[in-house]
C-alpha cells in the first residue's frame, strides 16, 4: 500500500518538475538588461531614480562637510576683526565666504549696523533666526533622499500591481492551458521585478539619508556654537564701551555692487 502511494505521489510531482526545470532553463540565460527591459516603463522610472539618487549621494559627500559650515579660518579672522572691531571689514570678509556661520555673522552685523542701539536679546533674536534658517537649508537638501525612499516602493508597487492585472486578465480570458500556464507564472515574476527594484533603490536612499541627516546634526551644532561664540565676542565689544564703530553707514566704505 505505502509503495503504490509513493509511486503516485511520485507520477504526481512529474510534471511539477517538469514545469520547474522548464522556468529554469527559461530564467537562467536572462541578463540584467533583459530583466530591466521586462519590466517595463515603471523600471525606466526606477533606472532614472536610481541614477538621480547615485548623484545625491556624490552631491553630499563633497558638499556636506565641516568647511562648507564653519571652518577654522573664517572663525579666527572673524575673531581678530571683533577684537579690532573692524566690524565693517567682517562684513565685507562675510559676503566673500560661502560658510553657513558667516551668512548669520553677516545677517547679525547688518542688524547691528542699522540699528546700533539694540539690545542684547534683539541681537542674540536676529542671529538665532538666521542660523535656524541655515539649519533648515541643511536638512532641506537631504530631504530628497527621504523623499526617494518613499517614492521608490510606489513605483515599484505601481509596476507589481499592472503586470498582476496583465496576468489575470489571461486567466479571465481562459488563456491558462498548457504551454500559457509558464507564459503565466513568468508574467507574475516580470512584474515583481518592479517591487524588488524600487525596494532596493528605497533601502539604499534611507541609508544614506540617515548617514547624511547624522552629519547634518553634528554640523549644526557646530554652526549654533560658532555662532554664540561669535555673538558673545560681539557683545562684549558693545560692553564695552566702543559701539560707536558699528554705526557707521556700510556704503559708505563698500560699494552695493559688492554686497
Amino acid at each position: 500500500m505505502k509503495t503504490t502511494f509513493l509511486i503516485a505521489l511520485i507520477l504526481a510531482l512529474i510534471p511539477s518538475i517538469a514545469s520547474a526545470q522548464e522556468v529554469s532553463e527559461v530564467t537562467k540565460d536572462i541578463t540584467l538588461v533583459e530583466i530591466l527591459r521586462k519590466g517595463g516603463w515603471v523600471m525606466g522610472a526606477l533606472v532614472i531614480l536610481s541614477i538621480f539618487t547615485a548623484i545625491l549621494i556624490l552631491l553630499y559627500f563633497l558638499t556636506l562637510r565641516r568647511s562648507t559650515v564653519v571652518s577654522n579660518r573664517f572663525m579666527n579672522a572673524s575673531e581678530a576683526m571683533i577684537r579690532k572691531r573692524d566690524y565693517l571689514g567682517l562684513i565685507a570678509y562675510c559676503h566673500r565666504r560661502g560658510e553657513a556661520v558667516a551668512r548669520v555673522t553677516q545677517k547679525t552685523l547688518d542688524f547691528l549696523t542699522k540699528n546700533p542701539n539694540a539690545s542684547q536679546p534683539e541681537i542674540r533674536e536676529v542671529a538665532e533666526a538666521e542660523g535656524n534658517r541655515q539649519a533648515g537649508i541643511l536638512t532641506q537638501r537631504i530631504s530628497y533622499l527621504a523623499d526617494i525612499g518613499g517614492i521608490a516602493p510606489m513605483v515599484g508597487l505601481l509596476g507589481t500591481v499592472i503586470g498582476m492585472i496583465k496576468s489575470f486578465m489571461e486567466i479571465a480570458n481562459g488563456n491558462i492551458e498548457g504551454a500559457k500556464q509558464l507564459e503565466l507564472a513568468q508574467g507574475v515574476w516580470e512584474a515583481l521585478i518592479t517591487t524588488a527594484g524600487g525596494l532596493v533603490i528605497s533601502i539604499i536612499a534611507m541609508t544614506f539619508y540617515s548617514y547624511f541627516r547624522g552629519r547634518v546634526q553634528n554640523h549644526t551644532a557646530e554652526l549654533e556654537a560658532a555662532g554664540t561664540h561669535i555673538l558673545a565676542l560681539v557683545g562684549s565689544q558693545l560692553h564695552s564701551g566702543h559701539a560707536g564703530a558699528i554705526s557707521q553707514p556700510l556704503r559708505d566704505d563698500f560699494p552695493m555692487r559688492d554686497l
